[in-house]
């Protein structure tokens, strides 16, 4: 089981090495991010991009691109389309995003042709290590589903429980994240919740699962508080996933603890057929190399 980054570098750069196509690659951020990656042994790197813009800026920074393979594709939706054929084609293991907009990359990771799609929804999960938990966390979805439905929180759980068991966790448990421990009909995310416990009782989510709503934040979370709620709910106090009922919740959580909390994160896409890094221009240097770590220690050979 992993439960920090530190464990997860040695994991990864102890591993057969993954190769990373990165989709419009000539960009500043992105490259350093990539070859501190590299240099981590934690991937090898495709640049699909515009190759003299990216020769010119890792010259100009001292960045070692010369291992790297270089593909010419000027052309952004064409930078985008050649990365994602690379991963559909096996040619390469996962996928990074560079300075192509998130739509136009997505649009050729859903394509019918030589896209990424499996029939499940595609979302962001989170990964952060917080020392006080003495494990690592994950939370879905502070960047990409906006309001989920029901179905779509079934899908993104079952995105979830698959990280996490990639990450050694053998019984991950998850909690639909509310503002109290009762079903409101007043309150829509309270609902979901308890119809997301109904599904998983029901074997919707497998076995070597659990989940468990609606819940409150401290009572997923802190063993003392659950107790001293009176809840005896054996998920209550050690969750490993948290579900965010909107976007606006988690994207405010993720940030939160970022800014004020120091710890330390990662976030892949999950629900296509390889992992996808896409990592925001505001993501620490490290939380961009976490996020490449993760996605390579994820990915199938």
């Amino acid at each position: 089981m992993i439960r920090s980054f530190a464990e997860l570098y040695q994991a990864t750069s102890s591993l057969p090495k993954r190769r990373m196509a990165v989709a419009a690659a000539h960009d500043l951020e992105v490259l350093q991010a990539v070859c501190d990656a590299a240099e981590r042994n934690l991937v090898d790197v495709t640049l699909v991009g515009d190759a003299a813009k990216t020769k010119e800026l890792a010259a100009e920074h001292q960045l070692d691109i010369s291992a790297m393979e270089l593909i010419d594709m000027v052309e952004l939706p064409a930078a985008a389309r050649e990365a994602v054929r690379l991963v559909s084609s096996g040619a390469a293991h996962m996928l990074m995003k560079g300075i192509v907009d998130t739509a136009t990359l997505l649009r050729q990771v859903l394509d019918a042709e030589i896209g990424l799609r499996t029939g499940r929804l595609l979302c962001h999960v989170a990964v952060m290590e917080i020392p006080q938990l003495g494990r690592l966390l994950l939370m879905s979805d502070g960047g990409m589903v906006i309001a989920p439905t029901l179905e779509q929180k079934v899908d993104m759980l079952k995105n979830c429980f698959d990280v996490a068991k990639g990450l050694g966790i053998e019984l991950p448990k998850a909690v639909p994240v509310t503002a109290l421990e009762q079903v409101n009909p007043k309150m829509p995310a309270t609902v979901d919740a308890a119809a997301l416990q109904e599904r998983w009782q029901a074997g919707e989510f497998g076995e070597g699962v659990m989940v468990s709503g609606p819940l409150a934040f401290d009572g997923a979370l802190d063993e003392e508080a659950a107790r001293h709620k009176g809840i005896t709910d054996p998920v209550a106090g050690h969750a490993d996933i948290l579900l965010m009922p909107y976007i606006e919740v988690g994207n405010v959580f993720y940030k939160a603890l970022v800014r004020y909390a120091d710890i330390k994160v990662s976030g892949i896409i999950v629900g296509a057929k390889a992992p996808i890094v896409l990592v925001s221009r505001a993501d620490s240097p490290e939380a961009k190399c976490n996020s490449i770590a993760l996605a390579s220690y994820l990915a199938k050979i």
